[in-house]
């Protein structure tokens, strides 16, 4: 019989459901008596539904102004916020962190296991390029930034040594905690809902991307690849801060749908004959929701789409990748995609994409949680 376990779970923001709080969703599901902390809650009445309505212990950055809508902006003050969250009384802390959540408090009798979908991308590695994007690599401000970054970066590590145990979302992640925090982290693949990305075997003669429209996405790559094949179509589904520069390298093969409904995204996914993808992604929920629609994928082949897609060549395909992101790789992966297309089956992809259920996300935490903490208690029953 386990210990009775009093556990806090702490995540960056709670503000939209995505793909972090799809996993937060599923800890509150293992965990249903526990309490929820966030730097700020924003959700609406059907996401907070999915969080069992569950009252959430939020910062003083939840009464900034403009905070719903500016959160992010006050990172600076976020790293401090988060140590304010008092989660004292629990004996299990689980956070999940992409940005500052493993940073919370806790004691030497408390066991901190953290789930980390990734070390905080643009204060680490991916730092140039967020600040080329957004304009703030040069100048007075620019250098401002910089040193705020190195100050989250100072942090950042400093704070690793609070966590007990790290969780990778994938085996790309888990290479980034040790390069980032030298320390080893275990990885269990987030949780993606397969069942509502059901089988689909027909499929209709057009590719298909769904994305935010951000640059590190690289949607623009993808639009510019299809506007050179004009005998492919291509429809793509998603909104953001690139649209009037994608908009501006489409062909008339490119359908620019914008924002769609979810049903709406997920017929297209379901029909499509493949699904684009171009982003680096730490795991890349998105290439997996395709494969359960039974949908080849056609992926850059770095980060964690590596780990999500069988490629041609091996046993059971379900996707290609492309090596660059470039304008002619993507074409080549096409045209190779067209040339072998009938070896990549709809059953497969499904069969794949079923490895990465919710409910093998909710087992494969419990018995990880289950474990730390027995050991955790033996170790406590050492005395000198």
């Amino acid at each position: 019989m386990s210990t009775e376990k009093n556990i806090g779970i702490v995540v960056d923001w709670l503000v939209t459901y995505a793909g972090a709080e799809r996993v937060v969703k599923d800890f509150v599901d293992v965990y249903p008596n526990s309490e929820l902390y966030s730097v700020v809650e924003f959700l609406n009445d059907d996401a907070k539904k999915l969080f069992h309505n569950k009252k959430v212990n939020t910062t003083f950055i939840q009464k900034f102004p403009s905070a719903k809508k500016k959160y992010q902006k006050y990172l600076p003050f976020m790293t401090m916020a988060v140590e304010q969250l008092d989660v004292s009384k629990h004996d299990v802390v689980l956070s999940s962190s992409h940005a500052v959540a493993k940073g919370v408090l806790t004691g030497p009798d408390q066991l901190h296991i953290s789930y980390v979908h990734s070390p905080i991308r643009y204060a680490w590695d991916m730092q140039h390029q967020y600040l080329r994007e957004a304009g703030l690599n040069k100048g007075l401000k620019g250098f401002l930034a910089k040193w705020l970054l190195h100050k989250v970066r100072v942090w950042d590590y400093r704070t690793a040594n609070g966590v007990d145990h790290f969780i990778a979302n994938s085996q790309f992640i888990a290479r980034r905690i040790k390069k980032v925090y030298g320390r080893e982290a275990d990885v269990i693949y987030p949780p993606v809902d397969v069942d509502r990305f059901t089988l689909h075997e027909k499929k209709d003669d057009f590719y298909f991307t769904a994305s935010r429209m951000v640059p590190y996405k690289r949607i623009d790559l993808i639009v510019e690849a299809f506007s050179k094949m004009p005998d492919k179509k291509l429809v793509v589904i998603g909104d953001g801060s690139e649209m009037a520069k994608i908009k501006s390298k489409a062909g008339s093969n490119v359908e620019i749908m914008g924002y769609q409904s979810n049903e709406v995204m997920v017929d297209h996914m379901q029909r499509a004959k493949a699904f684009v993808f171009a982003a680096e992604e730490d795991f890349g929920i998105t290439p997996v929701e395709a494969q359960a629609c039974g949908t080849p994928v056609i992926a850059f082949g770095k980060g964690g789409a590596l780990e999500t897609i069988r490629p041609y060549g091996v046993e059971k395909p379900t996707g290609i990748f492309f090596d660059h992101q470039t304008i002619e790789s993507v074409i080549e992966a096409v045209k190779k995609f067209d040339a072998i297309d009938d070896a990549i089956t709809p059953q497969n992809c499904r069969e794949n994409a079923v490895r990465f259920s919710s409910e093998r996300f909710k087992k494969e935490i419990a018995d990880y949680v289950e474990g730390k903490w027995s050991l955790f208690n033996e170790t406590k029953k050492i005395r000198y």
